[in-house]
């Protein structure tokens, strides 16, 4: 696939999909030479061909590469180019990739290790090599001036944001809220220490740990309004998944305390939204599900901490020191992740001057989708689907001969162990149980099957594997994976949108249009009779006597002034109906 850099693509035809994997952008079959050939003629048939790199073969198995680099290297230390040969040059028994290997993936690895060209083998055999050049041309991003946008699918790789809030390095298996090891902060805070470092940046000392304890404490409780209308929405719900009726409660609640734009407001009254939002959460999460169980909520409990009155607003007692713990813990290190679905939710939502509770309810959408948070229970479906210990090699393999993903393995970002999950192991052996047990002897087995019949695509347990054990073994049900998932990011979500709005500009990529060619001749119809109505003078006089617009309606039409934008980001109308259309 190739993109003009000067000329305009032809808009009248649609332009071919973007590439996926290796295979798409690959040179194959590679141009080859023979370890004993001189370098000059390895250079001459790379210019023949215009490539920046030769596979060196040894029959057909794979012996080494030779780059324009080593090229270079060789010139400047003074080698004849007419006597050196291939294999005093090149790089011998090279990194190679797979022909399936997603494009974002290969990028990854040539910047990694400083490659500029790899070859990519199938099996044992030789089938192309790839260069940073060929995949630059998918990466790369133009201005949206009438040039299309090329990216990868899902965006993988594409810098949309900047943060100080933390971020995500998947090479290393290492994440950090600020400056600061999420790991680390997890086994060393408290979940308010941490909230108190992503809103205000900075971990508090003793005092100011007190200060914002005292602060948040009382945000915990629901409006009274809110509160009596929770059993009619749990009635309404009809049974609805527990994170779905979240979504309908939060919303309740920014429009019960008048939450207003954050385009409105500043830091201060935002903080203070995003506050209330993060500290009542619980407390909603608690009293619908134990509402939809018949039973009476929970009040929230001074002298307890997150984590602990989370538990006791669940089960009516104060939870163990072990089980608050291991819960702290497990919500610390969900707080943030980058800038995954449903953070780049809430920052999108954030970027049109939306209030805090629109920004939370759409993180919550996006966090209901089984994608991104649902595994956790889906996780210990699986050990139950597997039952014995007997059983678990032959379910296994089974699994990955369908190809069937293996719920709480892989992960999108990491390339080796979730430091998360390798945490949540250790918390789970802490409280111990054969559940425990089961868990990491499927595990190993997991590892060793795919040793075994998927060399070189080694998958780790990510987070939600180990999260699930722990949570029940905390007495957490299943159904309340993911809204205890949600009670903690919801502190990343706005960490993040009170950074957004701070410094905005609405968030609005474009897209690539791949239908029929535009414009076409739209088709002629028949001629059609207008409606009956219009000919009816009954008709005529009875919306004579109607009011254009309902009795002290603010649609009236002597108030309604519209601001019509061609550019989202133009200064506020300062009529109360601004109208945007984009």
């Amino acid at each position: 696939m190739e993109h003009a850099h000067t000329d305009l693509p032809n808009l009248h035809r649609p332009l071919p999909p973007s590439p996926k994997t290796v295979a798409d952008l690959m040179t194959s079959p590679p141009v080859s030479a023979e370890s004993d050939e001189s370098l000059a003629a390895a250079a001459s048939r790379m210019s023949d061909h215009g490539v920046g790199s030769v596979l060196v073969l040894a029959g057909s198995r794979l012996a080494g590469i030779l780059t324009e680099r080593d090229l270079v290297r060789a010139g400047a230390a003074g080698a004849d180019p007419s006597t050196a040969t291939v294999g005093d040059w090149m790089t011998a028994d090279p990194d190679s990739v797979g022909p399936d290997v997603e494009v974002v993936d290969a990028w990854r690895s040539l910047v990694a290790h400083g490659y500029r060209h790899i070859p990519v083998i199938e099996g044992d055999e030789v089938r192309g090599v790839v260069s940073i050049r060929d995949l630059v041309r998918v990466a790369q991003l133009r201005p949206v001036d009438g040039v299309f946008t090329d990216v990868p699918r899902g965006l993988e790789g594409v810098v949309a944001a900047e943060t100080a809030v933390g971020s995500v390095r998947g090479v290393e298996g290492f994440y950090h809220y600020r400056q600061y090891s999420a790991i680390e902060l997890a086994k060393r805070r408290s979940f308010e220490d941490v909230w108190h470092l992503l809103f205000d940046g900075e971990l508090a000392g003793p005092d100011d740990a007190a200060g914002f304890a005292t602060e948040v404490a009382p945000l915990r409780a629901l409006p009274v309004g809110v509160a009596r209308l929770l059993p009619q929405l749990v009635s309404a719900a009809g049974g609805a998944p527990p994170l779905d009726q979240l979504r309908t409660a939060v919303s309740l609640l920014g429009t019960a305390e008048g939450f207003q734009a954050t385009r409105d407001l500043g830091r201060s009254e935002i903080r203070r939204d995003a506050l209330r939002v993060c500290a009542v959460i619980p407390t909603l999460v608690a009293a619908l599900w134990r509402t939809g169980r018949g039973e009476e909520a929970v009040e929230p409990r001074e002298g307890l901490g997150f984590s602990a009155n989370y538990l006791n607003m669940l089960f009516g007692e104060e939870p163990s020191a072990a089980h608050a713990r291991a819960i702290e813990r497990y919500l610390i290190s969900t707080i943030d992740h980058g800038l995954n679905a449903s953070t780049f939710t809430a920052r999108v939502v954030t970027s049109t001057g939306a209030d805090v509770a629109a920004a939370v309810v759409a993180g919550i959408a996006a966090l209901s989708g089984p994608l991104h948070g649902g595994a956790p229970s889906r996780a210990l479906d699986t050990l139950d689907a597997i039952g014995t210990p007997d059983r678990i090699d032959a379910f296994i393999r089974e699994a990955v001969e369908r190809g069937d993903r293996i719920m709480g393995f892989g992960h999108r970002v990491y390339k080796t162990l979730d430091p998360r999950s390798e945490m949540m192991r250790e918390i789970a052996e802490e409280l111990g149980g054969p559940l425990v047990d089961f868990a990491e002897q499927v595990e190993q087995t997991v590892v060793a099957v795919l040793d075994e019949m998927k060399p070189g695509r080694r998958l780790y347990t990510n987070v939600e594997f180990y999260a699930g054990v722990v949570m029940e073994l905390c007495g957490i049900p299943r159904e309340l994976f993911t809204p205890t998932f949600a009670v903690s990011r919801a502190v990343g979500w706005c960490a993040h949108l009170l950074e957004q709005a701070a410094d905005n500009r609405i968030i609005r990529p474009s897209s690539r249009y791949v239908g029929p060619p535009a414009p076409q001749p739209v088709p002629e119809l028949a001629s059609v009779a207008p409606p009956a109505a219009e000919h009816d003078p009954s008709h005529r006089t009875k919306l004579a006597g109607r009011r254009p617009y309902p009795k002290n309606s603010r649609a009236r039409r002597s108030n309604i002034e519209t601001d019509i934008c061609s550019d989202s980001t133009s200064t506020r109308s300062s009529s109360p109906w601004n109208i945007v259309v984009n």
